[in-house]
């Protein structure tokens, strides 16, 4: 598997990744999960929520930090990457979210990133730290 060349020194960015929530990727992911709360999949319901609407899943956020991850990392992160975040907000239909991080941290064959998932308006939406062993 090909990775980006991330510079392994406390400070470097990582690649972002962009992608915007549509109500047809949360079907999807619910499908694939087999969370078909109506939460996620039927706005008819999720109208009368405190969310007045859908919401994404917190795990498809979380796919889009660990596509963030392996495009810094590639097979490391697959093979030995860890995380440990807080669910901070909620991700809607429309919304276009960014997923960055900051190398905090390397000691030996493990690197730790501060991560993040951010909505257009800048509000975090997920918040944590990511720990990569390296072979």
């Amino acid at each position: 598997m090909k990775q980006q060349s991330t510079s392994l020194v406390v400070g470097a960015a990582l690649p972002t990744v962009m992608r915007t929530i549509t109500q047809q990727k949360i079907d999807a992911y619910a499908l694939a999960s087999g969370d078909g709360n109506p939460l996620h999949t039927d706005p008819a319901f999720a109208a009368n929520t405190q969310f007045g609407g859908t919401i994404a899943h917190g795990m498809l956020l979380l796919g889009y930090v660990s596509e963030m991850m392996t495009a810094a990392f590639g097979e490391d992160w697959l093979t030995g990457g860890r995380l440990k975040v807080r669910f901070r907000a909620t991700a809607r239909p429309g919304d276009t979210l960014t997923s960055a991080g900051t190398v905090t941290s390397v000691e030996g064959g493990k690197t730790v990133c501060a991560i993040e998932c951010r909505n257009e308006s800048g509000e975090v939406l997920v918040s944590g730290q990511a720990e990569v062993s390296r072979s």
